[in-house]
């Protein structure tokens, strides 16, 4: 087996942060239980910062929050806060989760322009945002998108199977590609369901 170690870490890392930029204001509520795409590593401050106030609210309703995001796209930007709890998410626990966050963004005022905000749980084929989130994952299918290409290539789908310090190891056919977490820009696992379709089935590797 080829063991593939990538050498870009510290230039990822002093690289400026993508993907994230926070210019709205509450205009809305939206509670759903499907948590639809986008980045799920390499957290801006400005994403550090929110997570920061907004999770002890979270936290104090009984829920863990699993990570959050913001698509800017003007009038019709979002803030995507994901929660998550042992016995599952319903669509009453979004909207009351939703109801305090939305105060507390109110108050606080952290972003400006408008925005709508949506409280989901984090799905079955779940964003990752931090790296302990990484572990309980081991041996799943995984898509790992880096922010700049590595050996020519920036997408790898295979198997997750370990953390070795901040690099994050997925075996790909033969291969095992160590990635530094730093350099990461979007991570996505595919726990395996029984009975459902593997991701296997469709994945190719860029």
């Amino acid at each position: 087996m080829r063991v593939v170690r990538s050498e870009l870490a510290a230039r990822f890392v002093k690289a400026p942060s993508w993907g994230f930029f926070v210019s709205a204001k509450n205009a809305g509520v939206f509670a759903s239980v499907t948590a639809s795409g986008g980045n799920g590593v390499g957290l801006t401050a400005r994403q550090q910062e929110l997570q920061a106030l907004l999770e002890p609210t979270v936290v104090a309703l009984g829920f863990d929050l699993w990570g959050i995001e913001y698509a800017a796209q003007g009038k019709h930007s979002v803030l995507r806060v994901f929660i998550d709890a042992q016995s599952g998410v319903t669509v009453d626990d979004c909207a009351a989760v939703s109801a305090q966050v939305s105060a507390v963004l109110d108050v606080e005022d952290p972003i400006t322009g408008e925005y709508t905000l949506e409280v989901s749980s984090p799905g079955v084929d779940r964003l990752l945002f931090r790296l302990e989130q990484f572990p309980p994952f081991f041996g799943e299918w995984i898509e790992v998108r880096l922010r700049r290409p590595f050996e020519g290539r920036r997408n790898f789908k295979g198997i997750l199977q370990s953390i070795e310090g901040d690099e994050v190891v997925v075996r790909v056919d033969d291969h095992e590609y160590l990635l530094p977490y730093g350099a990461v820009d979007k991570a996505r696992v595919h726990p395996r369901i029984e009975g459902a379709a593997s991701v296997t089935d469709e994945a190719t590797n860029d």
